[in-house]
Order: C-alpha cells, then sequence, then structure tokens
C-alpha cells in the first residue's frame, strides 16, 4: 500500500473512533453535568490529573518506541510488556498509599477513597501500552476504532447509570477505572503477545535511547497540560477548576475532530520515509499549511459559539465557563498545528530536540499559570495567560523542527498569514451578525454561527487561496 493510501486509510478509522467517540463523550457529558456538581467534577478533576503523571511514569516513552524501532523481535517485546506491567504495579501501589497525602493538599477527604480506587486504572493503563502501541506499528486502524468507540459506549453509559441511581461522584471514577480496564483487556486479547515473567535489559536497552528523551519530553508535556487544573484546584478552589475543565474539555473538541485523527497516524507513517528528511519535509509541508486554513477559522467559529455550547451541552448552572471557553478558542488554531509535530520528531528520530523544544513550552505555559493564578486568582486571567504562551510556544516549537527538517521557517510564516488574515475577516462577519441580529432562540442562534462561519470560510478560502477546500477535508492534500 502507497504511503498516501496508508495515511488515508488511517485517518479515515481514527476519525470513525474520533467523531463517534465525540458524539457519545458530548451525550455522557451532558447527562453527567446535570446529576453532578461543579465541585465533584473538580474533585475527580483533580485525582485524574495526578493519576495522568503516573501513567506517563508508567510508559517511560516506551510506546512510541514501539512504534519507531522496526528491529523488535517478539521475545523484546514480551519483555517490555512485562516490564510496563511490573512498573503499573509498582505505580499503582503508590498512589493507593499516596491518597491521604493529596486529600490533605487539596483539603477534600473525598479523595481518599476515590484515588484508592483510581489506582486501579494506573495498573490496567500501563497493561496495555505495548499492545496498544503495537497495534499502531501494525496499522491495525480499524481494530483500534472499533475497540476504541465499543469502550466509549460501556464505560460512559455505565456511568450514567451510577449517577442516575445515586452514584455521586464515583460514577466518575467508574468511567475511568472502566475504560482503562477494557482498553487494556481487549488489546491484550488480540495482540497476541506472550507473557513472559521476566524482562530481559538487552530488550530495554534497544529502545533505551529513544524512549528516555521521549519520556522527558511526556513528563515536561504533562505539566505543560496539567499544571493548571493542579494550580487551580489548590489555589483558587475545586468548584472553580470544575467550571474550568468544562471550558477546556469544549475546547479541545476540535483538536479531536482534525488533529487527534491525523497525529496517531503521522509517526507509523511517516516513519516509513524517515531516512529521506527532504521527501518527508515536503509531506509534512503538504499537510500542515492546508490545515492551518481550517484551524484558524475553527478558533473564530468556537469563539462565537461559546455562550450556546455550554447552555445546550451543561445548563445553565455553568454559565460561569463561558468567558474562559471563549478565550481557550483562540488558542485551538495554534494547538492544531503545533499538535502535527510530535509526530513528525519522533518519525526522525529526532526525540532529544523534542524534549529540547518540549522544555521551552513548559517554560512558557507553566510560567503562564504560575504568574496568572497567584497574581489574579481567576480562571479567566488563566486563560488569558495560556493563549499568551500558545503563541510563544509555536514559534520556538516550528523553528526547532524545521531546522530539523532543514526548511526554512519563512515557508511557514508566509504560509500563515493568509490563513490569519482570512480568520479575521470571518471573526469581523460572525461580530457583526452577534451585534446587529442577535437570535433568542439557543439552539437557532447556535445553528445560524455554525452555518454562518462554515459557509464564511468555504467562501473566502475558495476565493482567496490555491486550495481547493473539498480535497483539503478529503485528502489533507498530500500528494
Amino acid at each position: 500500500m502507497s504511503l498516501k493510501k496508508e495515511f488515508l486509510s488511517g485517518v479515515f478509522y481514527t476519525a470513525v473512533a474520533k467523531y463517534s467517540g465525540i458524539v457519545i463523550s458530548l451525550i455522557v457529558s451532558s447527562i453527567l453535568a446535570r446529576l453532578l456538581t461543579p465541585q465533584e467534577f473538580g474533585v475527580v478533576g483533580v485525582a485524574t490529573v495526578i493519576i495522568a503523571f503516573f501513567n506517563i511514569l508508567g510508559d517511560i516513552g516506551i510506546g512510541p518506541a514501539v512504534i519507531q524501532h522496526k528491529e523488535l523481535t517478539d521475545r523484546d517485546l514480551s519483555s517490555i510488556h512485562t516490564f510496563t506491567t511490573y512498573t503499573g504495579l509498582v505505580l499503582g501501589a503508590f498512589f493507593f498509599l499516596s491518597a491521604d497525602i493529596i486529600a490533605d493538599i487539596y483539603e477534600d477527604n473525598k479523595l481518599v477513597g476515590i484515588c484508592r480506587l483510581l489506582s486501579l486504572s494506573i495498573v490496567f493503563t500501563c497493561w496495555g501500552i505495548v499492545p496498544l502501541n503495537l497495534s499502531y506499528k501494525l496499522k491495525k486502524f480499524r481494530r483500534i476504532a472499533i475497540v476504541t468507540l465499543g469502550v466509549q459506549l460501556v464505560s460512559g453509559f455505565g456511568a450514567c447509570i451510577y449517577a442516575f441511581y445515586g452514584g455521586g461522584v464515583y460514577a466518575l471514577v467508574f468511567q475511568f477505572v472502566a475504560s482503562s480496564l477494557l482498553l487494556s483487556f481487549v488489546y491484550n486479547l488480540s495482540c497476541g503477545l506472550k507473557w513472559s515473567f521476566k524482562v530481559t535489559k538487552e530488550s530495554v536497552n534497544k529502545i533505551k535511547s529513544f524512549s528516555s528523551y521521549q519520556f522527558f519530553f511526556n513528563i515536561l508535556s504533562y505539566f505543560s497540560r496539567n499544571s493548571d487544573k493542579l494550580l487551580i484546584g489548590r489555589y483558587i478552589g475545586l468548584s472553580q477548576l470544575g467550571y474550568y475543565e468544562k471550558s477546556y474539555r469544549l475546547m479541545m473538541l476540535p483538536l479531536q475532530n482534525i488533529t487527534f485523527v491525523i497525529s496517531p497516524v503521522l509517526l507509523p507513517i511517516f516513519s516509513t520515509i524517515k531516512d529521506n528528511v527532504a521527501l518527508l519535509g515536503e509531506k509534512y509541508i503538504k499537510l500542515l499549511i492546508p490545515l492551518a486554513y481550517l484551524a484558524f477559522p475553527i478558533s473564530v467559529i468556537l469563539y462565537f459559539c461559546s455562550p450556546e455550547l455550554i447552555l445546550i451541552i451543561f445548563g445553565s448552572q455553568w454559565i460561569s465557563s463561558i468567558a474562559p471557553l471563549q478565550i481557550l478558542s483562540f488558542t485551538v488554531g495554534f494547538q492544531i498545528l503545533i499538535s502535527t509535530t510530535g509526530g513528525i520528531f519522533q518519525a526522525l528520530g529526532e526525540t532529544k530536540r523534542m524534549f529540547h523544544s518540549g522544555c521551552w513550552g513548559a517554560f512558557f505555559i507553566v510560567g503562564s499559570f504560575i504568574v496568572s493564578i497567584l497574581g489574579w486568582r481567576t480562571i479567566v486571567a488563566v486563560c488569558v495567560g495560556y493563549l499568551i504562551a500558545q503563541i510563544a510556544n509555536i514559534i520556538q516549537c516550528f523553528y526547532s523542527l524545521f531546522k530539523a527538517l532543514d526548511l526554512s521557517c519563512l515557508i511557514l510564516f508566509r504560509s500563515l498569514l493568509k490563513p490569519m488574515g482570512i480568520s479575521c475577516l470571518i471573526f469581523v462577519i460572525m461580530w457583526t451578525q452577534n451585534l446587529f441580529l442577535p437570535i433568542a432562540s439557543i439552539w437557532l442562534s447556535l445553528l445560524v454561527k455554525v452555518l454562518l462561519g462554515i459557509f464564511s470560510t468555504i467562501i473566502i478560502v475558495q476565493l482567496t487561496s490555491p486550495y481547493n477546500l473539498y480535497k483539503i477535508i478529503k485528502k489533507g492534500n498530500i500528494e
């Protein structure tokens, strides 16, 4: 199968899983938001953020290394699988014992029981690291799509039923633990790996150089993406964290719609041409530039649709999430473009360079959280700081990547000017409608704004850009 066909096939099946998953997630979130309080979401939010850190410790950068390393034998894979499983058991036990300390830090005793139950998800997630990434390596995108969708259905609606019958905050815990268990169980069942109680040093050493920098990058990425939640929960309050978490989750939807469909496919596909840097750079540019014509207009549309989305999906009790979502919406375009860089760094084997770029990104983002939270103590200030940090981050990230690809950053700069200009024009059009032709009905207002944004984008892009929008959406313009 050609590179183009493999890429499009991977994107298609990943898209099926992600788009279906988004619908399921929205339905589940809408139901749970009406059955649970912002305080309860905030409590679980803190616990799951800490668990994400333990999961990174369990992965140690091994997942991408399994995909990138082409010479791993079945014996190597079994040994590495055993290593990650043992690591998960140790980390799960440590998190279980740390529950009292976490509860004291955030001054909420509910966190003790929640953390102890959620420690199971660390064990399950680490158990599934190698089988999941082996499926990506073998380009089993269809299998991954089916499994992911099935697990989301079972765990999501199971949580809704539990919450309806009075499960409270533990409905969210159930969703998290059930999801990690089912995913790992199915992948282990289908991957065909033989279990080995022994970990061989030789097998682990094969991926050590790649995985070490990947691991450090993952640590940095974790603090970049989660320090806001940890600090908000501690210094602003768990209820405010609940509001922030809802706005952040909605902001992530465009990323799930676009780059989360593309990103998992980048490393398995582009690693096949890793020795031809010129060709890899050419293919990446053909993906990146058309993506910008979609990314920045999406930021504008999300900004104007924020009030309707919050009220329709979560209800009027979440109105405090509207302003944060509007500010966060302006980061979407930058994040869509940045999220494609990781797969290219990995395909090139440049995890060291990716780590250095991650250091700068973490400095900008975590620094903005510390300043905004300790200085103003509002979630609106946090969102403004995050926006400024993302602008700085995209500059340094692409400078580093284009240097690795031996490309001039001027190519990217010139290419982004027009998409950003188009977005400004769409902003004016939607601002005019919102100011002079407001619509009382929430549902009708959302429909009008979405259609106005989409058709404005289509018409302006068709008239002013060298790209055919239909081809961009369908094929990603990868020729």
